[in-house]
């Protein structure tokens, strides 16, 4: 009994070991998958697997799960909150920029100075 005990012992280490490597290394899988009927492509599926780690990812710039709302849903919120402030700011001063035409404009051609020429009633 013994040795069928270290013998899954020994399996689970080589397990571990590939583990190791393949996360420290990293691993790339790519592929294609094209369905095609009569010679027309019907269908293209691109496939792209990278497995490693967190470490390696960040290394190689794959650190996508620092901006996805769904994973770090903290960050996003004070980021969106930051940002729809912002765009309150430039709303209200376009409101005023615009407030402040309209008035402009609706002052009466007399006013301004403009006169009109009027031709004569037939």
């Amino acid at each position: 009994m013994r040795s069928d005990f270290s013998l899954d012992q020994h399996r689970s280490t080589g397990l571990v070991e590939v583990l190791d490597r393949v996360l420290d290394k990293g691993l790339l899988i790519a592929g294609d998958i094209r369905i095609s009927l009569a010679e027309v492509e019907l269908l293209t599926i691109r496939i792209r697997l990278i497995v490693c780690s967190v470490d390696k990812a960040q290394e190689i710039g794959l650190d996508w799960w620092k901006h996805d709302q769904n994973l770090a849903p903290g960050q996003t919120r004070d980021r969106l909150t930051t940002e729809n402030e912002s765009l309150r700011r430039q709303v209200r001063q376009l409101q005023k920029r615009l407030a402040g035409t309209s008035a402009r404009t609706s002052v009466p051609a007399a006013r301004r100075g403009g006169t009109r020429s009027r031709r004569p009633a037939r």
